[in-house]
């Protein structure tokens, strides 16, 4: 079955939703995500079992963003290249882009900056009085203009010179880590000072004990992908299939090389990506989507920028 059938095979699913079982590379104690007012994110599930936030929905997209990007060669991974995005430079030299800014097109350092080119022709292609009802299909249309990556991890533009701060669209990739039968394991340490042991700590002098928490657990990664969203953008048949693609790449790029989530938090996937629904899917295998990726790219590229890199220059 080749990819274009696969994909059509999702032409009436309202999700596709895939796990994957994870496990410590080394060990069996992993750190899981934390929050300064919270700590380490536990809580009980229905039937009792603790459970743990190992990593939230926003610290994934973010993740499944990253493994797209060479930051050595400053552009896309090769399966993905063509794609359009925003770059930022400052002084001549790259500093950012759409791709790795947290907010994509609603970064600062796109909108806020002096140069307010690409904020104006937002403006303009995005243009819709601050009360009324908001053309989410104009927003889906220029996002995959200038930044389709935007319409699988959503955005928010909250500047309200556009539309008054309303275009908004929620992710259509989702996803998050949580382990269950969780258990702590607490340890700690010492940063000793073997010049000066009761030195002025506030100065970094001094030994200074520290205590931790890890945790041990079952560990499963999940994955959901909106295709009655995707299909709601109404781009086009052969855009939806680009982007169910794009996303399909990178959940299985992000199992095999984005799972260092921390120092002490290096995970790799046990056993296979696991499709729960539709159960009949035949899930593409990696090798299968890159070969199949350009030509994807190719047949929608008119209807990215021309080029598909809008640059944008950063002063303040």
């Amino acid at each position: 079955m080749n990819l274009d059938a696969q994909i059509d095979a999702l032409k009436n699913q309202p999700r596709l939703l895939l796990k994957a079982a994870l496990k410590p590379l080394q060990g069996t104690r992993f750190q899981p995500t934390g929050f300064p007012d919270l700590g380490a994110a536990t809580y009980d599930a229905p039937d009792g079992k603790k459970m743990l936030l190992v990593e939230s929905a926003q610290s994934m997209a973010n993740r499944l963003e990253a493994v797209c990007w060479d930051t050595i060669a400053d552009d896309w991974i090769t399966p993905l290249k063509g794609l359009p995005l925003v770059k930022v430079s400052r002084g001549g030299k790259p500093l950012t882009n759409s791709v790795l800014e947290a907010h994509r097109l609603n970064s600062p350092y796109i909108l806020e900056g002096k140069d307010q080119t690409f904020f104006k022709t937002l403006q303009i292609e995005l243009n819709v009085a601050e009360k009324g009802i908001v053309d989410l299909r104009k927003l889906s249309a220029t996002l995959f203009k200038y930044d389709a990556n935007a319409l699988l991890h959503g955005i928010f533009l909250a500047k309200k010179e556009i539309a008054g701060g309303r275009m908004r669209l929620p992710r259509a990739l989702t996803a998050f880590i949580e382990a269950e039968d969780v258990n702590v394991a607490a340890s700690g340490g010492v940063k000793n000072d073997s010049v000066n042991p009761s030195g002025d700590t506030a100065k970094g002098f001094g030994n200074v004990p520290f205590h931790r928490e890890e945790f041990t657990g079952t560990i499963t990664a999940f994955f959901n992908l909106d295709l009655a969203l995707i299909r709601g953008f109404c781009i086009g048949e052969e855009a939806e299939s680009l982007l169910i693609a794009v996303a399909l790449w990178k959940i299985q790029r992000f199992l095999t090389d984005g799972l260092r989530l921390r120092t002490a938090c290096d995970l790799e996937a046990h056993g296979e990506l696991i499709v729960q629904r539709p159960a009949t899917f035949r899930l593409p295998t990696i090798d299968e989507l890159e070969k199949a990726l350009p030509g994807l790219i190719k047949a929608v590229s008119k209807s990215f920028a021309q080029p598909a890199i809008t640059t944008v220059n950063f002063e303040e």
